[in-house]
């Protein structure tokens, strides 16, 4: 379990504690729009002088349909010149995921879908490795992470850049296992939303890039927006920033991991749960017409009323507690996920969200219906008690409850955090040194292995040691080195990458099958190298 914030908290507002503070000067209640901006605006530049080392950051607020705020902060590269503004494009992960479920209630509106009909009536060859799921799961199900997959299952398909086609992301979801019972818990699942862009495809005949251009973009005027990441042009872009180490990756110095968006995350085929890359501009846009229902500035329609509101319409639980207390005042009584969207009480009010998470990039999406308000959050960087603070500080002042010192609280975390990972780093590294030796020859580990729904992995013999390779990942090639007996630890040139234990079951004097998980304690989830079981070819 990590012992830091990641990618996946990122992808929530935080309904969590923190200690109550005095009053900062910036905590009145903001009561009309020139307000409200200077407030945010002056809050966001005390978080970046908390958080120097962040390159940039994108903000945009919208309040009854109107852009109140929609600014870029710092540089788009920390080693080059290049001021980020309003309309620099950043990825935004995950947040994309409520762009398919809009495409989604678009089909439903014109009777070509039905929310709680099977998949397979779109896609009739579509098949999971529990075939009763596979028959009876819903579009609803698929774009509300209860098919009954584990966090973060089959992203490896796709995560880091793969080879994989969309079309072939979808059949290996056949193999991928299901670890849970069918409707019985939330599970994060980037790949039931992948399955969810194939039925739009299937139904309206277009890719999901053209129709999210032509249906959605192009209607609400988004012009500055991009469907995949492969079109977001560098030179308009927040290039990716990240801490590579030494010892593990999110520790070390900050520094620019790619010359473009597309070189870390190129999602072409998992398009529809994370491809959108967009600027503070246009995302203010897309959240004024979420706010009004689906309503369009000029006054048509881009989903009915009726579509707006089932996709607020909860699903499935994420977590619950007692609720608020004088010491939590932000404690959610419940904090669910609707459709694309999570949906939960907060300071005795609705809140709607989403977060996103990309390699050297995070992003939030938050909406309050009741006060026609949303705001979003876009950074560079993988700084995610930076986005903490940002979300629920910028959420408490556009409620007019700023009562906790989000910008102090998310620096102790960062802290403790931070002491935790170096203390397992050098823990890990200890390990290594003091453990037994194979049990065989390196020789006795070379082949290929294979894994039913990943597909092969090779290692093979390089100079004096191992060399293992993600046939389909280009990223996860590296040495292959001993751990302790059986176990192995890879070591990925791409410091980038997250490096994976691999442990060998010896059967009939040979290794037989092999299993492996993450060696960092911070692994981001979509590195499910868990889910992964070899066996020898």
């Amino acid at each position: 379990m990590s012992v830091r914030l990641s990618r996946r908290s990122a992808l929530f507002v935080s309904g969590g504690v923190a200690a109550l503070a005095a009053r900062p000067s910036w905590g009145q209640a903001a009561n009309d729009d020139v307000s409200l901006a200077e407030a945010v605006d002056a809050y966001v530049a005390k978080c970046r002088a908390a958080w120097p080392d962040q390159p940039a950051l994108g903000v945009a607020v919208v309040r009854e349909g109107q852009t109140v705020l929609a600014r870029g902060y710092g540089v788009k590269a920390q080693d080059r010149p290049g001021a980020a503004d309003e309309h620099t494009l950043f990825a935004i992960a995950s947040n994309t995921k409520n762009v398919t479920a809009a495409a989604l209630a678009i089909l439903v509106d014109e009777g070509k879908v039905k929310w709680d009909a099977p998949v397979k009536t779109y896609l009739p060859d579509f098949r999971l490795s529990a075939p009763y799921i596979g028959e009876h799961v819903t579009v609803r199900d698929a774009i509300s992470h209860r098919a009954g997959f584990g966090l973060g299952a089959g992203d490896l398909l796709f995560w880091p850049n793969s080879d994989r086609t969309r079309a072939e992301v979808v059949a290996q979801a056949a193999f991928v296992p299901i670890e849970d019972g069918f409707r019985a818990r939330y599970h994060y699942c980037n790949l039931m939303f992948v399955v969810a862009g194939a039925v739009i495809e299937a139904v309206s005949g277009r890719s999901w890039e053209d129709f999210i251009q032509t249906r959605i973009l192009d209607r609400v005027g988004m012009s500055e927006t991009v469907p995949l990441a492969r079109l977001a042009d560098p030179a308009k872009s927040a290039l990716p920033h990240g801490r590579v180490g030494p010892p593990l990756r999110y520790q070390g110095d900050m520094t620019r991991i790619a010359q473009s968006i597309v070189e870390v995350w190129n999602w072409d085929s998992a398009a529809a749960a994370g491809g959108i890359c967009t600027t503070p501009t246009d995302w203010a846009k897309w959240m004024a017409v979420r706010l009004n229902e689906g309503v369009l500035p000029d006054g048509s329609r881009l989903f009915s009323e009726d579509a707006a509101r089932e996709m607020w319409k909860p699903n499935i639980i994420v977590g619950s507690s007692a609720g608020p207390t004088a010491e939590l005042p932000n404690r959610s009584i419940a904090s669910t996920y609707a459709m694309g969207f999570q949906v939960q009480d907060y300071r005795g009010e609705r809140l709607i969200s989403h977060g996103g998470g990309s390699p050297g990039g995070i992003s939030a999406t938050v909406l309050i219906p009741g006060r026609k308000t949303g705001f979003c959050i876009f950074s560079n960087a993988e700084e995610s008690f930076l986005l903490r603070a940002l979300r629920s500080g910028i959420a408490d002042i556009v409620m007019g409850k700023v009562d906790v010192d989000w910008i102090a609280d998310s620096k102790r975390l960062e802290a403790e955090g931070t002491e935790k990972s170096l203390a397992a780093a050098a823990e890990i590294d200890a390990k290594q040194r003091a453990g037994a030796a194979p049990s065989m020859p390196l020789d006795a580990y070379v082949g290929t292995w294979r894994d039913p729904w990943y597909g092969d992995i090779v290692i093979s013999r390089r100079g004096e040691g191992l060399w293992l390779d993600f046939t389909h990942t280009p990223a996860l090639k590296g040495p292959l080195e001993p751990y302790d007996g059986e176990t192995f630890r890879t070591r990925f040139p791409d410091r980038r990458e997250e490096d994976a234990f691999v442990t060998f079951a010896i059967q009939t004097a040979k290794p037989a099958t092999a299993t492996l998980k993450g060696v960092s304690p911070d692994i981001d989830f979509s590195y499910d190298y868990q889910d992964l079981r070899l066996t020898r070819v």
